[in-house]
């Protein structure tokens, strides 16, 4: 307790308490992770200072340039993870393949994805970004992950959660039981429960995607954001604001705290792409995190935590956000279905 507020181990410690048999391994991981993020959120404020901006010379799995910051932040993720005995292996969008736990470190019940550093390509241009990650549980606790083991619903995570470095540093963490909020108090050293209960608004007059796709665009996305831009006079009777600042985690926390869509839908851009985000480390943590919110995640067909995960690095497209407009734009979706 910091001055009668809530610090984010003591908030992990009661909640540990109405966990029937529960053994400090999960409150443990969550630690370590948010150290990482506390590792990671001072390389971040640091940038051009320490020589960290710019890029690192390589590209990941995806064929997208690596950040000196990428590389980094992918470190200290595993470096933090690794060692304490929890996880069984990890899993990164910055790595090829899964990371086992080596021989040399006891190995525990609990699978870590993440993406080290989401919005990246931003971060020359000082704009928010932020670390995403999930928790599964190993399906052989104790023993050597292998990829299998990984490919789980979204309705199988244990926890979900994410880090922002903005102006403040944030964490933004569920484990089934709604969704709280935390600012890193960096005099002290420690994660503050400022943002109890997060909740999504039911209905909004915001949306976000990346109007520069738009000629690729299935006819139901096109509907929708043409029905939004028609604004008062249009079928919708109302005014909307478009916002996309290329950066999820700050498009999440911006719906968590005032309501909004995000869009990134399927699109002919790439007709070998499915989608452009990953349902590991992206779609499904997020997608977690909203829905205990009170808020919806989807392919635009189907609930994106059912979808059964065949690839590490798979893609999906994916929306999300305030219930009533996900339900529309599926709507237009099942109607574009039934019309062919």
């Amino acid at each position: 307790m910091q001055d009668g507020r809530t610090t984010l181990t003591q908030f992990i410690i009661e909640e540990q308490r109405h966990v029937a048999g529960a053994t400090g391994d999960f409150s443990g991981l969550l630690n370590d992770i948010a150290t990482a993020c506390k590792v990671i959120a001072n390389a971040v404020s640091k940038g051009a200072l320490i020589g960290l901006l710019g890029n690192a010379g390589g590209e990941n799995i995806q064929g997208e340039v690596q950040k000196k910051l990428d590389v980094i932040s992918n470190d200290v993720m595993i470096r933090s993870n690794e060692w304490a005995g929890h996880l069984a292996g990890m899993a990164s969008e910055e790595m090829d393949d899964i990371y086992p736990v080596a021989g040399e470190h006891v190995r525990g019940k609990y699978l870590l994805v993440f993406d080290p550093l989401d919005g990246s390509s931003n971060i020359d241009i000082n704009i928010t970004v932020g670390t995403i990650f999930s928790i599964l549980r190993s399906p052989n606790p104790g023993a050597q992950a292998k990829l299998d083991d990984f490919l789980q619903p979204g309705t199988e995570q244990v926890c979900a959660g994410f880090a922002l470095y903005g102006p403040s540093t944030l964490l933004i963490i569920t484990s089934g039981h709604g969704v709280n909020g935390f600012t890193l108090d960096r005099e002290v050293g420690e994660f503050i429960l400022t943002h109890p209960g997060m909740r999504i608004p039911e209905d909004t007059q915001e949306f976000a995607i990346n109007a520069s796709n738009e000629r690729f665009w299935e006819q139901p996305v096109k509907r929708y954001v043409d029905e939004c831009r028609a604004g008062k006079t249009g079928p919708r009777g109302k005014d909307f604001n478009m916002r996309w600042i290329a950066s999820m985690v700050a498009e999440t926390y911006r719906i968590l705290t005032r309501g909004g869509v995000f869009m990134y839908p399927k699109d002919t851009k790439d007709a070998a792409k499915p989608g452009r985000l990953r349902l590991l480390y992206e779609a499904n943590p997020v997608g977690f995190i909203v829905e205990q919110a009170g808020g919806l995640c989807s392919t635009g067909l189907a609930r994106m935590l059912d979808i059964r995960p065949t690839a590490l690095h798979q893609r999906v497209p994916l929306i999300f956000g305030s219930k009533n407009e996900v339900e529309r734009i599926e709507r237009y979706h099942r109607e574009l279905l039934t019309a062919a």
